[in-house]
């Protein structure tokens, strides 16, 4: 199979879909693999490295998406909409419950899309969004503490406090990935934590897990209101497969919070879990509404692209070897691969996303199966 790797062109995004490695599994197995030039720069991959692994340099992003199957990071941008066609096969991060654009695009052109966001096995864990959760968890609290320095806006807050002076209240919503790996960095840094999630089990890991370094509160109304009004961070940490993240804060709540306390709104990709939210980049990654800070940037991994590469590359490389091993076939056979498919032949193959967008859909394997 002939597979592309374009370079990736959102803002400050240093991500690359495949590295060296993973190109040399592919070109091993007699795949070929066309390579933008200095698709792989941004996080430390030559071009003389993609070479050595087997690759072909190409110099322009035509190129590279003229291909069988083509292998990113990030959801296409409108520049890059004309590349899409009925014969591609591409494999990325969607998110196209919270992007009706972008969904159009590929219904249009007929693209067979995969999302790495919906790749669901049987016990309901995504195993191609855990890294970048793991990425995003983590560095939501790196932000958080930057941005609740008065110099950038914030109450001037430092996260660990010192001897006589209490830290920073960081409210996290979220049990999940995410949500645990933004809690593993708070209570580091020494931070009061509290973790709201609906689900029993999961607050009662984190609490076996931190013996009372963090407090765990069942999430709803109430709780939610009395934990972000006391916060000096929030980070929204939810997640519904495939469908856009439902408001837990809303925009009249902002009035009643500190004044320059910071939200960190990692659900973003998937349309915010706080009403004010909206996408920002790594160059413009804040704005305040009534007084709060909202970094909602929704490509955070990318300010850390050779860890987010690499970590991305390891639950990615099977899926892609197996779609340049048996094409459409793998979606037929793979059922965890088959729930990352979200658009086929002009047709919605997601219903979480065809619900979010108000749009028709059919099962995914009666859409491969009218294909076969």
């Amino acid at each position: 199979m002939l597979i592309g790797l374009p370079k990736e062109i959102k803002d400050n995004e240093f991500r690359s879909g495949l590295t060296p490695g993973a190109v040399s599994a592919l070109t091993r197995q007699g795949h070929r693999v066309k390579v933008q030039s200095g698709a792989g720069i941004g996080s430390s991959f030559t071009d003389l490295e993609y070479l050595s692994a087997g690759a072909e340099i190409v110099m322009h992003a035509e190129e590279a998406w003229a291909a069988d199957l083509v292998v990113k990071v990030k959801e296409p941008i409108a520049a890059e909409y004309g590349y899409l066609n009925k014969d591609t096969i591409l494999f990325t991060y969607l998110h196209l419950a919270s992007n009706p654009t972008l969904t159009e695009a590929l219904l249009k052109s007929g693209s067979t899309g995969i999302a790495y966001e919906t790749v669901q096995m049987p016990d309901g864990k995504l195993p191609l969004l855990t890294p970048m959760s793991e990425v995003a968890g983590r560095m939501a609290v790196q932000a958080g503490a930057t941005y609740l320095q008065k110099n950038h806006g914030g109450r001037g807050i430092l996260m660990s406090g010192i001897p006589g002076v209490p830290p920073a209240s960081v409210v996290i919503l979220g049990a999940g990935i995410a949500g645990s790996n933004a809690a593993r960095v708070a209570v580091g840094f020494g931070a009061a934590v509290t973790v709201l999630d609906v689900n029993y089990d999961r607050l009662k890991t984190l609490d076996d897990i931190y013996r009372g370094q963090l407090q765990t509160r069942i999430s709803n109304t109430y709780t939610i209101e009395e934990a972000v009004y006391e916060a000096d961070l929030v980070i929204g940490a939810v997640l519904i497969p495939g469908a856009k993240a439902p408001w837990l804060v809303r925009a009249d709540m902002l009035k009643n919070m500190r004044p320059g306390a910071v939200i960190v709104d990692i659900s973003i990709d998937q349309g915010g879990c706080v009403e004010t939210a909206r996408p920002t980049t790594h160059s413009e990654p804040i704005y305040t509404v009534d007084g709060i800070v909202h970094y909602c940037v929704a490509n955070m991994p990318g300010a850390v692209p050779r860890t987010s590469t690499l970590a991305l590359n390891n639950a990615t490389l099977p899926y892609v070897l197996n779609l340049a091993n048996e094409g459409l076939d793998a979606l037929r056979r793979n059922n965890a691969l088959q729930l990352g498919l979200n658009t086929h032949r002009g047709q919605l193959t997601n219903a979480a996303v065809a619900e979010s967008l108000v749009l028709g859909s059919i099962a995914p394997q009666q859409a491969l199966a009218s294909n076969a």
